[in-house]
């Protein structure tokens, strides 16, 4: 006997979609944003609402499981490691000293993600929090090719790696949500 989960969506109209388009949050059935900026923040904004979905309907214990052993990564870890790297993000355009972690030393993010409540809902808290504190800094600057403090980055460079940030966690939530309890979709 197997211990993998059976493959199943919840899409009916398109089995390889996470829900029918429909019920799908992210779709808005109308225009794309205009303007550069607006893009880039729709596409931000898809990616984050994406990993809120797969985890949507898992109890804390679930959340927490590491389910792609040896990785230390579980969708709980994602959350923390998202709220980590926004307060990062800010450090790069901040002045004064940089923000302390949120979680400790290195990997903690991952490390302190435990099948607690208490944990999962700081966790989430943690990550609106600090999502909001980024958005309201960068939008402090009008122009997204303004150079900033750290390394003389550009805005438009900051928010393109973040949604290089979420998307490529968004991939890791798909394997760690079908591991843990067989649910596929894009």
């Amino acid at each position: 006997m197997t211990e993998e989960p059976a493959r199943w969506t919840k899409a009916t109209v398109y089995p390889d979609m996470w829900v029918d388009p429909a019920d799908d949050p992210r779709d808005n059935q109308g225009p794309g944003p205009e303007g550069e900026l607006a893009t880039l923040q729709d596409f931000l904004s898809g990616y984050r609402m994406t990993l809120r979905m797969k985890c949507e309907g898992l109890d804390a214990e679930q959340l927490a499981r590491r389910t792609v052993p040896p990785s230390t990564m579980s969708l709980l870890g994602l959350i923390r490691h998202l709220a980590e790297a926004e307060r990062d993000w800010r450090n790069w355009f901040t002045d004064g000293d940089p923000l302390p972690k949120l979680y400790g030393a290195r990997d903690a993010d991952f490390h302190g993600a435990v099948g607690d409540q208490a944990v999962v809902d700081a966790s989430y808290a943690d990550l609106e929090r600090e999502q909001a504190a980024t958005d309201a800094a960068l939008a402090e600057y009008s122009d997204l090719g303004a150079r900033m403090r750290k390394d003389n980055i550009a805005i438009r460079e900051l928010l393109v790696h973040r949604i290089e940030e979420y998307a490529r966690h968004c991939g890791h939530a798909d394997l760690l949500r079908e591991c843990l309890d067989g649910r596929v979709g894009q």
